[in-house]
């Protein structure tokens, strides 16, 4: 395949998957505060474990499987 024909595929398959978001965001079976809220809660905890070493937090319960102290730290 050629470059242009990639590129158009990509395209075309990104086009359908705005639609499918779209539909999904508008329609009125949809939980779509529910969906959002989940992924803003999915986000902040990774972004706590990842800054977690560097901060001294925790990363709280459940985020990641504890790797038994390795590296000595």
């Amino acid at each position: 395949m050629g470059d242009k024909a990639i590129t158009s595929v990509i395209v075309v398959l990104t086009a359908i998957i705005g639609v499918a978001i779209v539909a999904v965001v508008v329609s009125k079976n949809s939980d779509t505060a529910n969906v959002l809220g989940a992924a803003g809660k999915s986000f902040s905890s990774i972004i706590g474990a990842a800054v977690a070493p560097v901060t001294g937090g925790t990363m709280g319960a459940g985020t990641l499987p504890s790797l038994g102290n390795f590296g000595g730290f």
